[in-house]
């Protein structure tokens, strides 16, 4: 996965931070640009390990979006790694209080304090 893959709407930029994957999200998440997060997580997934998805960049995630990180979220754990969201806000972290997903996920405040914590 080359960094900054996406459209216009939607990019997704994969690094490993001390072993941890982040995957950094910008833009709009939804039906028509959830093809590169797929791939993004896909990829990882074959790495191990713990993976973070920081979404302080996301302006707008629909149902499709939240899929998306649902599946990839089994997808790491039958490889046993883990999944783990930061920087949740304003409409995001909306729609993820109100599907109760912000429960299925650790959640962090942002990427550094994920890193931080002890879920590995």
């Amino acid at each position: 996965m080359v960094p900054g893959q996406g459209d216009e709407r939607f990019t997704v930029a994969v690094r490993a931070v001390d072993g941890v994957v982040v995957l950094s999200l910008a833009g709009e998440l939804d039906h028509d640009t959830a093809e590169p997060l797929r791939e993004a997580l896909d990829g990882a997934v074959g790495q191990g390990g713990r993976m973070v998805v920081d979404m302080a960049g996301l302006a707008f995630c629909d149902s499709t979006g939240l899929n998306t990180l649902l599946h990839g979220r089994i997808s790491v754990q039958e490889a046993g790694g883990r999944l783990e969201l930061a920087g949740l806000s304003g409409p995001v972290a909306r729609m993820f209080r109100i599907t109760g997903a912000d429960g299925v996920f650790p959640v962090h405040a942002d990427v550094d304090q994920a890193l931080r914590s002890h879920h590995r």
